[in-house]
């Protein structure tokens, strides 16, 4: 596994950097579903207050692509598709990873007042979701 600040990722896995303003009040970063976002935006949520050494994702998406920013705080999300990994640190807000189907991901280290918004390409369906890694790696492995 290789620690990814600046070169390769999983196939179809790519940094998202939005456009940020600042001035003497703070930082504002945005970003638009079709434009800085690579699909149309269908489904928002968030992680935080996450427990110590606790993980989250630890699955992959059949079809839903995601992009995930940190909000607030750090954490690491390790990437796998099945042939290669990468493990990236997330602590700017203005720049998330794109995760397309069939990538492993995890979500962990979080410092205290982590928070990470996700959006999704598609609604919740839970038939999206691969919870099981060795069926992950059978599906990886048929393309």
């Amino acid at each position: 596994m290789i620690d990814d600040t600046q070169g390769s990722m999983p196939k179809g896995c790519r940094y998202i950097d939005l456009p940020n303003v600042t001035d003497k009040r703070g930082s504002l970063a945005f970003g638009e579903g079709g434009r800085h976002i690579p699909f149309g935006i269908k489904r928002v949520f968030w992680t935080y207050a996450i427990a110590d050494e606790a993980a989250r994702g630890n699955h992959a998406h059949r079809t839903c692509s995601m992009v995930l920013f940190p909000l607030g705080g750090s954490f690491r999300i390790e990437l796998d598709d099945g042939h290669d990994k990468a493990e990236i640190l997330m602590d700017d807000p203005s720049r998330g990873v794109l995760i397309p189907p069939l990538v492993w991901c995890k979500l962990y280290s979080f410092t205290p007042q982590a928070a990470c918004i996700s959006l999704a390409s598609e609604p919740y369906t839970a038939e999206d979701y691969i919870h099981n890694y060795e069926e992950f790696l059978k599906l990886t492995q048929q393309k």
